[in-house]
């Protein structure tokens, strides 16, 4: 068990949480994370103004 899943653990078992809850998380391909970062570069080139411009709150909202 890695340092961090063991600190999960600790934390758990001091919170009272079932051991269900600690089950490992499947790992995400890096090529897959990769290939994600990509797409957001592209869209982020071609449309970044835009991009940021839907997050700008209008009137209040």
């Amino acid at each position: 068990m890695d340092s961090l899943n063991q600190i999960n653990a600790s934390r758990a078992r001091q919170q009272g949480l079932s051991s269900q809850w600690l089950e490992p998380v499947e790992q995400i391909e890096i090529q897959d994370l990769d290939d994600i970062l990509d797409d957001i570069d592209a869209v982020l080139e071609e449309n970044a103004q835009e991009f940021v411009d839907s997050f700008i709150q209008k009137g209040g909202q």
